[in-house]
């Protein structure tokens, strides 16, 4: 039986997050059991910037990051839902997804398992780069996007009224255990995105997988073509690469220790520090 682990970035319960997690989970074919992981039932520190954790076997942050791992471990494909917060996804799923190197000495245990990537909005024209930020978890922790898409609903419930949002339900459970994600032609070739920057002449930047290409129209249908010069985490090469990267930046920072200190003194003590007040 499959293990499907719902990754919910909201902080309401039996919201329309979790509510449509289960409307997709209760349409998918293959036989299989639903966990659900609400990320504000966990205590998740922010991430240092100390990448201690590439040189040993856990985090030096004492928090629930390593039930979240082996939570991670253990599934099969995942449903990520999050509601948009103030033009973006709740910061939960960030907070998570900077932690992620933690998550390196796993990558093969994680990495390429299907995933789908929900936002939710009470409307439309308000959700910003919610699904953006979801779609960049997902490539961030290296699984494989079979579908994403936003999902308007405002009340708590509400989400599972909608014909609509019902229909989308369904297309999303068919596509996780599908062999290949659901292609749209109006998108970024390499990583499936459709969220662009647009510059001069017919230059564009993909903001999931940052790569540059052109956009050039066929029969009136915008067509892309993307040159993949920025692989971080495409395939599972680049994720090896980037994690040697992060090791030798660290024996070249011992070679540069010295000088680097000289420069840090240099510009200490300069602006007052603003901090809490004492409890």
């Amino acid at each position: 039986m499959k293990r499907v682990l719902g990754l919910i970035g909201s902080p309401r319960k039996s919201g329309n997050c979790e509510i449509m997690t289960k409307e997709i989970s209760r349409n998918i074919a293959e036989p299989h059991e639903l966990f659900l992981l609400h990320l504000s039932d966990f205590n998740i520190k922010s991430c240092t910037g100390c990448y201690q954790c590439l040189f040993n076997d856990s985090c030096h942050l004492k928090d629930d990051l390593e039930i979240i791992i082996e939570q991670m471990k253990q599934a099969d494909a995942f449903i990520i839902a999050a509601p948009a917060y103030v033009l973006g996804a709740n910061a939960a799923l960030k907070q998570l997804l900077d932690r992620s190197l933690a998550f390196h000495r796993h990558s093969a245990e994680i990495r390429r398992k299907p995933a789908i990537a929900v936002g939710l909005a009470g409307l439309k024209g308000k959700a910003g780069r919610t699904l953006l930020d979801i779609e960049g978890f997902l490539m961030g922790m290296g699984l494989t996007q079979k579908m994403s898409a936003m999902v308007y609903a405002a009340l708590p419930g509400e989400v599972v009224l909608d014909d609509h949002n019902r229909q989308l339900a369904k297309a999303f459970a068919q596509s996780l255990f599908a062999d290949a994600p659901l292609k749209n032609t109006i998108a970024c070739p390499l990583c499936g995105s459709r969220t662009f920057r647009f510059s001069e002449g017919n230059e564009v930047q993909c903001m999931l997988c940052s790569n540059y290409g052109s956009i050039d129209m066929d029969a009136g249908v915008p067509r892309f073509t993307m040159a993949l010069e920025d692989d971080i985490a495409l395939s599972n090469e680049a994720v090896i690469n980037h994690g040697q990267w992060l090791m030798d930046m660290k024996k070249r920072f011992k070679g540069v220790k010295e000088e680097l200190k000289k420069i840090r003194e240099d510009y200490r003590g300069e602006g007052k520090r603003v901090r809490p007040l004492p409890q």
